[in-house]
């Protein structure tokens, strides 16, 4: 399975809004996992089983905690058992798609 989630506490107290720090700590929880990940701009992708990335996302959140008085979790999964290497492998079909498509 694949789950895309973003982790953003609020209450922080800081007067420039920023979250970084907060959203590092639970890139790092991630990262130090061993699963394949990747982070963008909005989202943090992981891939794994469902006890593996639940138990990640959930040690994720914890890391964000002590950053404000509460936590917002978005969270989208792509459960297709049987599947490996799909956090790659749907980038290269869609790539692929692309290359080859009609030009509009």
């Amino acid at each position: 399975m694949i789950v895309a989630f973003s982790i953003s506490p609020s209450g922080t107290g800081r007067s420039d809004g920023s979250v970084s720090e907060a959203v590092a700590a639970a890139v790092r929880v991630v990262r130090a996992s061993g699963l394949p990940n990747r982070t963008s701009s909005m989202f943090t992708e992981i891939e794994g089983s469902w006890d593996e990335v639940f138990d990640v996302v959930k040690r994720a959140t914890e890391a964000v905690a002590p950053f404000g008085t509460r936590i917002s979790l978005v969270l989208k999964a792509d459960i297709r058992p049987g599947h490996e290497g799909e956090l790659d492998g749907k980038l290269a079909r869609l790539e692929s798609a692309i290359e080859n498509a009609e030009p509009v």
